[in-house]
């Protein structure tokens, strides 16, 4: 990945985690890794932790952002968020996916956050 890429995502996951927490979200943890994959953010809204996946696109070319987390991604995400839950031993607290996206505009970014995106998808 290029760094101007590299760059654009790591910008764009700064202003997702700005806004949700101008929206009362408490971002835990960004980047949050294990063997199975990552979540860009992992936080806590009203006492529910909330795994959100960051999607940003400078352009409409490939459609809206939303489109990128496809069901292969749902099932990953999910799969990286049960291990997550897993390691802490919180596997009965409330969870819910939810996507944000970044797409650039002349005044700044606009970011919208699709609340409970999706359902837990583990085969």
């Amino acid at each position: 990945m290029s760094d101007d890429r590299k760059n654009f995502g790591r910008q764009s996951e700064e202003a997702a985690a700005r806004f949700l927490k101008r929206q009362g979200y408490e971002i835990i943890e960004r980047n949050a890794r294990n063997t199975l994959g990552e979540i860009d953010i992992v936080a806590k809204h009203k006492n529910v932790i909330v795994f959100v996946e960051v999607k940003a696109r400078r352009s409409q070319s490939f459609g809206h952002p939303k489109y990128a987390v496809t069901p292969a991604k749902q099932r990953k995400l999910s799969m990286v968020a049960l291990a997550y839950l897993k390691k802490l031993g919180t596997t009965r607290m409330p969870a819910r996916f939810d996507v944000v996206t970044v797409q650039p505009t002349q005044e700044g970014p606009h970011i919208e956050v699709i609340t409970n995106a999706f359902e837990l998808a583990y085969p």
